[in-house]
């Protein structure tokens, strides 16, 4: 095994003091006490970061507060842009340093840490950059009546809501934090970001970066720390959106929270128990490549990821044997070796739910490939493949968040569509198929936010991204973003 050498930037940003990032300066005072950050493939603590306090909290919403009504409101569109893609330069720029980051961090392997998270920054913060100069609201002619010769008119303006704050997960903290600065920045918010306890560094980094290509203070600011900071910033009266990306039950408590505190507006972008339907016409040959990269890239820790695979009957044991395969030839290994396809879970907790999940095994399902922990040091487990004939296996219903697909056999397009859509979950789902037509007339009957055909998990900054049911409340990205950071004000004139 040959690993990638650590940068020194990189060596040298873990050595350093570590913690919250406060109106354009790193806070490191220690008033609540720190975490320890976990390298997932060697267990060993890499870095220490200090806890946000209360009075933390307070600061950096203040720091934004003011941000928003001078600084960042007296920076035209234009330049708002401009600075955008300044970071986004800066991203690519440091890509192999936040990339290191991410893989020493998360456990993402070196090659997704690159291609993935730290390209599709730079993709989505150039997009979000292009939207600043066309926020428009429009002109209206009202129908009122004249009394005595008297005119109407009316037009809309956008504005922005006030200060964010965006509550980012542990799976792709470096992408999901650009999405939300991403957002409130181009729409004219400021905000206030707190990454997971388990994955702060890269967003540590990435605020740094801010500073050096000229944004304002206060524009970004980012707190760290566990669940105790994100109810703070949620309840905050000064706080008026609130961006969540997580779990179900976490996203509900946010969401409640965020209602009975003044109403604050949410995004709320949930998990998923994503279905992939294989339809009779299908090349097992060909798309297995992409159940691989959909089903299991990052170790399947990506809330759109497929989790639940429906084949034709026809098929379903060629999918198995075939998909077992080459689930059983990945190969397991330290994150930072360019040659591994498959790294550690992120975090020790994450990995004792999937391991309870790999004691359940069994009742009514048949495992194909997998199932086990790797042993030794590291959070690491085999990509595991089930089968099962029981609709209501807890493999089909329950979101594990990890590296387990299970299989289940249809026999007709109704019974298709009732397996699909036979959860409280709709975040997305796919179709594979050569038949088009076919894929057509079943995507308006699947309860999903999104519907992929012959993908799954893609995402593009065009296309409006986000959950149905239970899987959350909200759209990012296209210009569906914009509808959620800014107020419609309407303005009618009589003369």
């Amino acid at each position: 095994m040959t690993e990638v050498a650590l940068l020194d930037s990189v060596v040298t940003f873990l050595s350093k003091p570590l913690g919250s990032f406060i109106d354009g300066a790193a806070v490191v005072d220690g008033q609540a006490g720190a975490i320890d950050i976990i390298n997932p493939a060697t267990e060993q603590v890499i870095a220490r970061v200090q806890q946000a306090s209360a009075s933390q909290v307070d600061a950096a919403v203040a720091a934004a507060s003011r941000a928003f009504q001078g600084s960042w409101a007296q920076t035209s569109p234009y330049l708002r842009g401009v600075l955008l893609n300044k970071l986004a330069d800066a991203i690519e720029a440091h890509g192999e340093e936040l990339a290191q980051l991410e893989a020493l961090n998360s456990g993402k392997a070196i090659n997704v840490a690159r291609g993935l998270e730290v390209a599709q920054s730079v993709i989505f913060l150039r997009y979000f950059a292009g939207w600043t100069t066309k926020i428009n609201g429009e002109s209206i002619t009202p129908s009122l009546p004249s009394m005595a010769g008297e005119h109407y008119t009316a037009f809309t303006r956008r504005e922005p809501v006030g200060v964010v704050a965006g509550i980012v997960p542990w799976n792709f903290p470096l992408l999901i934090a650009v999405w939300k600065l991403g957002s409130a920045l181009a729409t004219g918010c400021t905000i206030v970001l707190k990454p997971s306890e388990f994955s702060p560094l890269s967003l540590l980094r990435l605020v740094e970066l801010a500073k050096e290509v000229g944004l304002p203070n206060g524009a970004i600011n980012v707190v760290t720390g566990a669940g105790q900071v994100g109810q703070q910033l949620t309840e905050h009266a000064a706080v008026r959106k609130v961006s969540f990306t997580g779990s179900v039950p976490t996203g509900i408590a946010v969401g409640a929270a965020a209602m009975k505190s003044k109403l604050t507006r949410v995004t709320l972008e949930l998990g998923g128990k994503n279905p992939a339907a294989l339809l009779a016409d299908v090349n097992i040959d060909e798309i297995i490549p992409g159940l691989l990269m959909t089903a299991f890239t990052h170790q399947g820790q990506i809330c759109a990821s497929p989790e639940r695979i429906y084949v034709h009957r026809s098929r379903i044991d060629e999918l198995s044997e075939k998909l077992g395969a080459a689930l059983a030839s990945l190969k397991i290994g330290s994150p930072l070796d360019e040659s591994v396809q498959f790294g550690p879970l992120a975090n020790k907790a994450h990995y004792d739910k999937i391991v309870g999940y790999f004691a359940r095994m069994g009742e009514g399902n048949q495992v194909v490939t997998g199932g086990k922990t790797v042993g030794g040091k590291g959070y690491f487990v085999q990509p595991t493949l089930l089968r099962t004939t029981t609709p209501d296996d807890l493999f089909l219903t329950e979101e594990t968040f990890g590296p387990i697909v299970c299989l289940m056999p249809f026999d007709t397009d109704e019974e298709l569509l009732e397996l699909l859509n036979d959860t409280p979950y709709g975040l997305g789902a796919s179709l594979w198929t050569n038949d088009l037509s076919k894929a057509l007339r079943m995507i308006p009957r699947i309860e999903s936010g999104t519907v992929w055909v012959n993908m799954h998990t893609f995402l593009d900054p065009a296309v409006p991204f986000g959950g149905s049911k239970s899987s959350g409340i909200g759209r990012e990205f296209g210009s569906a973003f914009i509808e959620a950071f800014t107020e419609l004000k309407s303005v009618m004139i009589r003369y």
